[in-house]
């Protein structure tokens, strides 16, 4: 099929999928992508934000907290890097505490709670952060769905831009042979970076940001992974659940009995099975 009548077609499916009022499955085999209409689920949009175009400066950010809850533990620590992307350089970088009373996951972070209570510039460096937030057209994080989670609640400030994660929102070149969700580690390794340290913010920040100084088509992963994405359930059988592992898909998580990832349309029509949108809220 000529290239350029194979872009309209599938443009015009996600066009049209825009304006459904019932939800989609996409199924696809070797020669054609079609939707069928199901009853069971709603589509929901998952907005990254408002950016047109490519990004030219981003925020890359990791956290380190009390626990995994964020309503019952605290955000103890943010690193970020300012990244300018057509320079692949690193335009400033900041780490600072946040003050709490315990750690409960001490035994990970390797930071003791009354360090973090140590006279310390910690609200200088919340203005700080803000200022390099505002010089940013997207955030970058690895595991961005927990990150952001913590930011406009207790000390910290909301974050209204765009964010990318770099686990899942990113299709890392198949010639590194990474897995569909590799941890930072691995893709550090992968780019020939020596790990010497582990679950400190700004040493993952700094892992990252020397992944991204050595991607050569920087600006093409980014684009992709603003992509607007939304949860997504594999339709698999049981005979066929390795292909749902091996795409990415997580099982129990968050929904259980199921294989869900987040998608673009682009992803979806990619897949070898057929895939439903969903709704947290009805399940």
């Amino acid at each position: 099929m000529n290239q350029k009548v194979e872009n309209q077609r599938q443009n015009t499916q996600m066009e049209l999928l825009h304006h459904l009022e019932v939800p989609s499955v996409f199924l696809n085999d070797a020669q054609e992508s079609k939707q069928i209409s199901v009853p069971t689920t709603t589509v929901v949009e998952e907005s990254h934000g408002n950016l047109s175009g490519k990004p030219n400066n981003i925020l890359i950010l990791d956290t380190e907290t009390t626990g995994l809850d964020p309503n019952k533990s605290l955000c103890m620590e943010v690193g970020v890097i300012l990244f300018n992307v057509s320079n692949r350089s690193v335009l400033s970088q900041q780490s600072f505490l946040l003050p709490v009373e315990t750690n409960e996951a001490e035994d990970i972070n390797n930071i003791p709670a009354e360090i973090t209570r140590l006279n310390q510039p910690w609200k200088e460096g919340i203005k700080f952060f803000e200022a390099l937030l505002d010089q940013c057209d997207a955030v970058v994080a690895h595991n961005a769905s927990f990150d952001r989670q913590w930011f406009g609640k207790g000390l910290l400030p909301a974050i209204n831009k765009p964010w990318i994660c770099t686990m899942e929102d990113i299709s890392w070149p198949a010639k590194k042979r990474l897995s569909k969700r590799p941890s930072v580690r691995d893709l550090a390794i992968a780019y020939g970076i020596p790990v010497w340290n582990a679950h400190r913010a700004l040493t993952d920040c700094i892992y990252l940001a020397e992944v991204l100084l050595r991607c050569d088509d920087l600006e093409e992963l980014l684009t992709l992974g603003l992509e607007p994405r939304r949860l997504m359930k594999a339709e698999v059988s049981y005979e066929r659940r390795h292909l749902a592992k091996e795409a990415g898909f997580r099982w129990n998580d968050p929904i259980k009995g199921a294989w869900t990832r987040r998608l673009s349309e682009r992803e979806a029509l990619e897949l070898e099975f057929k895939v439903a949108l969903v709704d947290l809220d009805k399940q």
